[in-house]
């Protein structure tokens, strides 16, 4: 979520926008759609593992963030009645989105691999969960060698630091755009994160092989300005980690030409979301969906003038 948007908005605005109710996400409730795959189902002993080639992976959970369908978030521009139909339509609750926030690890013989940290303690998010996350899988943070970071956004960057301001994962690189990080080191609201993880910064150029053989940045322009996608690699195998280049599994896949609020160049990401998408069909890639409805695993084909998402059934 954009740091603009908390700056606006304010505390109470916030969890607004993040719930739809002006109570704390992090006391309240969740909602659950009876037909809709449960973002939430994701307790720290039943995490999805899987494989890419010979690596092991994880799809971790760190938490959720709820959405009001209010016609300021998803389809900008669009009334909440059309956002509603698109939602009907696929069995899901029409007053609220649900996102997903699900960091993935990957682990190789020498490295292990953390793909963005989540929200942290944010307000705005219900969750908190990665470091229980690690936990179940056996992973101490000390032993994160490499951490991917899609982009700068609190939610995906809010794990980086622990609850008394020290780095989360002491021993990793942390590995962003430059264009990401120079953006992030002139954010003000960003100061204490970005002076607290300079020491550990590697940043690249985009689109460049950060790890030869195992990870290669893919550049997935308009979200924010340095942001990216990465493909990981393992012999024949791919999964591509797609960061924001979409949001929500049926609104952002379905009508990828829709405006996001929090795409800071709406058209250009529009633009990149629909041809991120449409190779992901062509090529049958797989995906793996941070916000998407946990595990996030799964390919996208093409329908009509839009795109469809199938989850990976295991």
């Amino acid at each position: 979520m954009p740091i603009h948007t908390l700056r606006n908005l304010g505390l109470a605005g916030l969890l607004v926008l993040a719930t739809g109710v002006s109570a704390d996400p992090l006391q309240a409730q969740p909602a659950r759609s009876a037909v809709a795959p449960a973002v939430l189902a994701a307790p720290a002993h039943d995490i999805t593992r899987f494989k890419i080639g010979a690596l092991e992976a994880a799809a971790l959970f760190d938490g959720t963030i709820t959405v009001a369908n209010d016609g300021k978030t998803f389809g900008v521009g669009r009334s909440p009645a059309e956002v509603a139909a698109v939602l009907k339509t696929n069995g899901l609750r029409q007053d609220q989105l649900e996102l997903g926030i699900q960091p993935l690890l990957v682990r190789s013989a020498s490295r292990i691999l953390l793909f963005d940290t989540g929200a942290g303690d944010a307000s705005f998010a219900r969750g908190d969960a990665l470091q229980a996350s690690l936990r179940a899988v056996g992973v101490n943070p000390a032993q994160v060698t490499d951490i991917f970071i899609s982009h700068a956004h609190p939610d995906h960057v809010g794990g980086l630091l622990g609850p008394r301001g020290g780095l989360a994962f002491p021993n990793a690189a942390i590995h962003l755009s430059a264009p990401e990080w120079a953006a992030m080191r002139d954010n003000k609201d960003q100061s204490v994160l970005a002076a607290a993880i300079a020491p550990k910064v590697v940043t690249f150029v985009p689109g460049a092989v950060v790890l030869p053989g195992l990870v290669t940045a893919v550049p997935v322009n308009g979200h924010t300005p340095g942001h990216s996608a990465y493909e990981v690699a393992s012999g024949r195998d791919r999964l591509l980690y797609i960061g924001d280049s979409a949001h929500h599994s049926v609104v952002s896949v379905q009508k990828p030409d829709w405006t996001v609020e929090f795409d800071g160049d709406a058209a250009t990401a529009q633009a990149s979301r629909r041809a991120l998408l449409r190779r992901a069909a062509d090529e049958n890639l797989r995906l793996y969906a941070v916000h998407f409805p946990y595990p996030g695993l799964g390919r996208v084909k093409a329908q009509g003038d839009g795109f469809v998402w199938i989850p990976e059934t295991r």
